[in-house]
C-alpha cells in the first residue's frame, strides 16, 4: 500500500514538472511577443509624432518627421493676439504634408545691382541640368544685360535695395514669392552677385534635396554687434534672449519660404526697430538679423545653424574678404569645397569664435556649396579651373 501511494505521488511529482516546463517554455515566446511589439510601437510613435529636431530625421522617412517643435502647453506669458494668429499659420503650414513634386527644382535667386558678372560661369554649372532649376533676377539699380539663355527672361519686378535696411528683406521675399508661383520648386537658393558654385550641379542638388532642413545662418552673439543691437520696442514678441544673428545668403525649403511670405508680425517689428541709427547711436541690420530670429522662435529644429556659401570674415573687417585674380587657384578652390567645420566670428569679448561642425542628415559633410566675394576680373580663371575643382 506504501509503495502504490509513493508511486502515486511520484507520478504526481513527475505531471507537476513536466507541466512546469511546457509553462516555463510557453513564457519564453510571449516575453519575446511582447519585447518585439514594445520596439514595434515605438517606432511607430517616432514615425507619427513630431520630433523636436532635425537630427533624428536621418532615421526616419521625412513624410513622418515634422520638424516643428510644439508650443508649450504654458507659455511663460499671456501671448498677444497677433502672435497666436502667428503661430497659428505656422503650426499649420509645417504640419501640412509635403506634397511630391513629379519634377523637383531648385530656385537660384540672384540678388544683384545690375549684370551678372559671372553669368557665364553660371551657364557652365547649369549645362545639362534643364527642367532641374529656374533662375530669378532681382536687379536693384539698372537693367541685366544677359549673356546666358538661363537668363534672359528671368528678371523680376525689382525695386532699389540700401545694404543694411529693410529694403534687402523686401528684395529677399520678392524673390521667394515669384519663385513660389512654380510649384516644382522645392528649394530656394538665395545668391548675389559675387557668388560662385563650389561644387557640380549634381552634387549641390543632391544635397540640398536630400535633406529635410533649410540652411540658414543662425547664432547666438552677446557682443555689441549682436543682441546689443536689440532694441526693446520689439517686446512683447521678440525678446532679448531670442534675438539671432547671421548670414543672409540661405537655401531654404518649400515649407519655409511660404511662413516667410506669410509673416507680417515678426517682419514688422524688425522693419520698424532693426535698422542704422536707431537710437543711442545703434546701428541694426535686418538681413542680418529677422531671419535667424524669425526661425530660432518658430522653428529652431528646421534650420542647420550655419549658411552653405562660404564667406570670409578672418580680416574682422565691416565687410568680407574679397578675391583677386591673383588669389585664384586650384588650390584655394579645392580647400573651400572640403572645408567641413563652421565657424562664427561674434563680437563677445568672452565667447569670440565658435567652430562647430557642418553634419548632413547626421553625418559630417563639407559645409559650402558657394563661396563669395569674388571680384569680376577673376571669371576667365574661375571658368577655366571649374571642371577641376567641382569634380566630387
Amino acid at each position: 500500500m506504501k509503495t502504490s501511494r509513493a508511486w502515486q505521488f511520484r507520478v504526481r511529482d513527475m505531471v507537476t514538472m513536466s507541466g512546469s516546463r511546457q509553462r516555463s517554455h510557453m513564457k519564453r515566446p510571449v516575453w519575446i511577443i511582447i519585447l518585439v511589439s514594445m520596439v514595434c510601437l515605438f517606432l511607430i510613435a517616432a514615425y507619427v509624432y513630431p520630433l523636436r529636431t532635425s537630427a533624428p530625421c536621418s532615421f526616419f522617412p521625412s513624410k513622418g518627421c515634422l520638424i516643428y517643435a510644439e508650443e508649450d502647453t504654458t507659455p511663460s506669458r499671456e501671448l498677444t493676439d497677433d502672435e497666436i494668429y502667428s503661430r497659428v499659420v505656422v503650426r499649420e503650414v509645417l504640419k501640412t504634408p509635403h506634397v511630391e513634386s513629379k519634377n523637383p527644382k531648385i530656385a537660384f535667386m540672384f540678388l544683384t545691382p545690375g549684370t551678372l558678372p559671372f553669368e557665364r560661369l553660371w551657364d557652365k554649372f547649369f549645362q545639362g541640368h534643364e527642367g532641374r532649376f529656374s533662375v530669378f533676377v532681382h536687379a536693384s539699380r539698372e537693367k541685366p544685360v544677359h549673356v546666358s539663355r538661363y537668363f534672359i527672361g528671368r528678371d523680376i519686378r525689382s525695386d532699389s535695395v540700401v545694404w543694411g535696411k529693410i529694403s534687402m528683406v523686401d528684395a529677399e521675399r520678392r524673390l521667394l514669392a515669384h519663385a513660389l508661383k512654380d510649384p516644382d520648386n522645392q528649394h530656394f537658393v538665395l545668391l548675389s552677385d559675387s557668388c560662385i558654385p563650389l561644387h557640380n550641379f549634381d552634387y549641390i542638388y543632391n544635397y540640398l534635396m536630400f535633406t529635410n532642413v533649410s540652411f540658414l545662418d543662425c547664432f547666438l552673439d552677446l557682443g555689441p554687434h549682436g543682441t546689443g543691437r536689440y532694441s526693446e520696442h520689439m517686446l512683447p514678441e521678440v525678446e532679448r534672449e531670442d534675438f539671432r544673428k547671421g548670414s543672409q545668403w540661405f537655401t531654404m525649403k518649400r515649407q519655409h519660404a511660404l511662413i516667410v511670405m506669410a509673416d507680417s508680425l515678426y517682419y514688422r517689428k524688425f522693419k520698424l526697430y532693426c535698422k542704422p541709427g536707431m537710437e543711442h547711436g545703434k546701428n541694426c541690420y535686418s538681413d542680418e538679423h529677422y531671419l535667424p530670429t524669425f526661425f530660432h522662435m518658430t522653428d529652431p529644429g528646421g534650420i542647420a545653424n550655419w549658411s552653405v556659401t562660404y564667406v570670409d570674415w578672418s580680416e574682422r573687417k565691416w565687410h568680407p574678404r574679397s578675391f583677386r585674380a591673383e588669389d585664384i587657384t586650384f588650390e584655394l578652390l579645392r580647400n573651400l569645397t572640403f572645408i567641413d567645420q563652421n565657424v562664427h566670428l561674434t563680437s563677445d569679448d568672452k565667447n569670440p569664435v565658435t567652430i562647430t561642425p557642418c553634419l548632413w542628415n547626421g553625418q559630417k559633410r563639407p559645409c559650402y556649396l558657394f563661396a563669395r566675394k569674388f571680384y569680376p576680373e577673376t571669371l576667365g580663371k574661375l571658368i577655366n579651373q571649374f571642371s577641376n575643382y567641382t569634380v566630387v
